[in-house]
């Protein structure tokens, strides 16, 4: 079963990097507390699942990169070769050289639609190198233009190319204290589209990372590249392979008895189906033991509130909304994007 990954723009390139140099990395490992075949069995399921075949005896990363600007890709792709242990393939990149200007319209309607084929193109040479596509792993960030608004366009694409394969969105949620004046809407902007085309959304918020390397890493000057890894590392100790004790070998989804408390859980999902354990014998990286928790909870409710508050105050004053509508983007799309997002609001305080 393997996975299509999908970069888009410098955040999800550059978070790309680290994320298959981190599989790379644990999987060649030591293999810890393991078997000898366990852990053999674990590289080749790893190997199978981010990275196709070698030439000259180094793994090709299942990726195809996006970027408006050629800076970061060629960079990222001189990275990987200059690393000697995998690579990225020849003919996975799609670049230009006008960027998005951090306008989600701009990605979304201009971008979009002028490079739709090149970019479905590329992704669709990768499937075909894949004897069973499991489902599409995309990259981005919420904040831009590029990675957010044509993010967007190419998860509505799969949907409609691949409606039967998994396709989860990684985003990253920009810093409470703002890093691009119209973050607010690009992000809404995002969420919404997302929400209609994504099966899953797997958020990382940049101020829980950056605390996470101030506070527990104690990294005095922090670095895009610092908080890069740690996400890196937190999707790869999720991405790699698990087995039950019923079958070692066959690495697969393994419910535990644990957890069962119906207090712990919303009222309409039983504890059976909403806790599940996957575990193997097989540390990850170099730890002697690691656990990684990903959860659908209320723990967004508080970032999602503040920034519609905050896209609705700049809206209700029209504030930039002219950036928008000259590519295409009215304000109906706006008002749609709110009232979803308001309605996923409400969901979640009733859980």
């Amino acid at each position: 079963m393997s996975i299509v990954t999908v970069q888009l723009g410098q955040c999800g390139n550059q978070i790309g990097f680290e994320v298959f140099d981190a599989l790379y990395s644990d999987s060649h490992c030591p293999q810890g507390l393991c078997s000898k075949r366990e852990n053999e069995v674990y590289q080749a399921s790893c190997k199978e699942r981010f990275f196709s075949e070698e030439e000259n005896g180094v793994p090709i990363a299942r990726a195809v990169l996006v970027d408006m600007e050629p800076k970061v890709i060629n960079q990222t792709l001189s990275k990987a070769a200059q690393s000697g242990r995998w690579k990225y393939g020849q003919h996975s990149c799609f670049c230009q050289k006008q960027g998005s200007g951090n306008n989600w319209a701009y990605g979304y309607s201009v971008h979009g639609p002028r490079h739709e084929e090149s970019i479905m193109n590329l992704i669709q040479n990768e499937v075909e190198k894949c004897d069973c596509l499991s489902g599409f792993f995309i990259i981005m960030s919420m904040a831009g233009g590029t990675g957010s608004g044509l993010g967007a366009f190419i998860t509505q694409n799969l949907q409609d190319h691949y409606s039967n394969s998994l396709k989860m969105n990684q985003i990253i949620w920009p810093y409470g204290t703002g890093e691009v004046i119209v973050q607010n809407y690009n992000s809404i902007l995002t969420l919404s589209h997302l929400y209609r085309s994504s099966d899953a959304l797997l958020v990382h918020e940049n101020d829980a990372v950056h605390k996470i390397c101030a506070k527990l890493m104690n990294i005095k000057q922090i670095s895009f590249s610092d908080i890069n890894q740690v996400l890196a590392h937190q999707l790869g100790s999720v991405f790699q392979p698990t087995y039950s004790m019923e079958g070692s070998y066959h690495y697969r989804r393994n419910p535990l008895g644990g957890f069962k408390d119906p207090a712990l859980y919303t009222s309409w999902l039983a504890p059976v189906n909403a806790f599940n354990v996957w575990k193997t014998q097989r540390a990850f990286s170099k730890y002697e033991k690691s656990a990684a928790l990903v959860s659908n909870s209320q723990f967004l409710l508080k970032p999602l509130d503040t920034i519609v508050g905050k896209a609705w105050n700049m809206f209700a004053s029209k504030a930039y909304i002219h950036q928008y509508t000259k590519f295409g983007i009215e304000e109906e799309d706006f008002l749609d994007s709110f009232t979803l997002l308001e309605q996923v609001v409400a969901s979640y305080c009733n859980l």
